[in-house]
């Protein structure tokens, strides 16, 4: 079927990001002195107003560096070129990876899923209540059973069969939907493997929620594993996607106490509550630009 048409990152204090006159300027790069001096320099120039700068260095001496930097400037649209070559020509001589958002650029989001519902539609809840600075224009799916409930939402349902046997057909059929329509795919519970070339032919971040406290019980059946041996703590992790299965940068992490008392439906249930908010944290910070991707690792301001 197809139809059209406890351990969470706190989010800082930041103007509204739909606001036409906000953006953001994230850096990262080897430490060495005088790059917040550069980057203030420069935007006081244009008479930016900077509403937060977040930084943080691995070492002084020579490590990494990163910061997030969100500013208001009147007139934003008509005058970032200009502040983008500026900038351009400003960093040139520390070596850095640079960028420069407008704000009120919300960005596009693909959720892919299968049969649970619950992290799906707690996101497009969130969206809906202006909970979530995202656009969610497609929900993907492996199976019919949600189009419904995506439908009261009035986004489009794509229903694509994958499994093994299928899999080069089903993501040509995906990459169609998602290249160049889309900032980010999101996996919420979308049981199926994500190839590498996938990866790379979509081009854009893919975010999955992994449902336990990674690398703890990864494969089918984790709240029956945790049963089995007795956990005390059950969470949730979620990272970004790489061809290494479950291996990605990780954004944002959480966990509950439980005991002998729960069945494994009680963890299933109460998981499913971290899991939900697990992903939304991550995807808010991902969208709000808060994540800096280094390696293996994130910073998240």
């Amino acid at each position: 079927m197809e139809t059209s048409t406890a351990n969470l990152p706190q989010r800082p204090p930041a103007a509204d990001p739909g606001q036409d006159n906000v953006a953001r300027l994230v850096l990262k790069g080897t430490d060495q002195s005088g790059i917040v001096a550069a980057t203030t320099d420069e935007l006081a120039r244009f008479g930016a107003n900077i509403v937060s700068l977040d930084q943080h260095t691995s070492d002084p001496a020579g490590g990494r560096f990163f910061q997030r930097t969100v500013f208001t400037l009147p007139n934003l649209s008509a005058v970032i070129e200009d502040l983008r070559g500026a900038l351009g020509t400003r960093l040139a001589n520390f070596g850095l990876e640079w960028e420069l958002i407008e704000a009120r650029k919300q960005k596009r989001v693909a959720v892919f899923v299968s049969k649970s519902d619950h992290c799906l539609l707690d996101l497009l809840w969130r969206q809906r209540r202006g909970e979530l600075p995202v656009n969610i224009t497609m929900v993907v799916s492996n199976h019919p059973d949600l189009s419904e409930d995506v439908r009261a939402f009035g986004i489009p349902y794509f229903y694509i069969p994958a499994d093994r046997s299928r899999r080069t057909e089903a993501e040509a059929r995906e990459l169609e939907l998602v290249q160049g329509n889309v900032d980010l795919i999101v996996l919420a519970r979308y049981m199926q493997i994500i190839t590498e070339d996938f990866i790379e032919q979509a081009g854009v971040p893919i975010i999955n929620i992994h449902h336990s406290f990674l690398p703890a019980f990864i494969g089918a059946g984790p709240y029956r594993k945790a049963k089995e041996r007795g956990v005390k703590l059950i969470g949730a992790t979620a990272h970004y996607v790489t061809k290494d299965l479950d291996e990605g940068p990780i954004i944002s992490q959480d966990v509950i106490n439980v005991s002998h008392r729960e069945s494994v439906t009680d963890l299933q249930r109460r998981g499913a509550d971290v899991e939900r908010r697990v992903l939304s944290t991550a995807v808010e910070a991902h969208c709000e630009d808060r994540v800096i991707r280094d390696g293996n690792v994130t910073i998240v301001f």
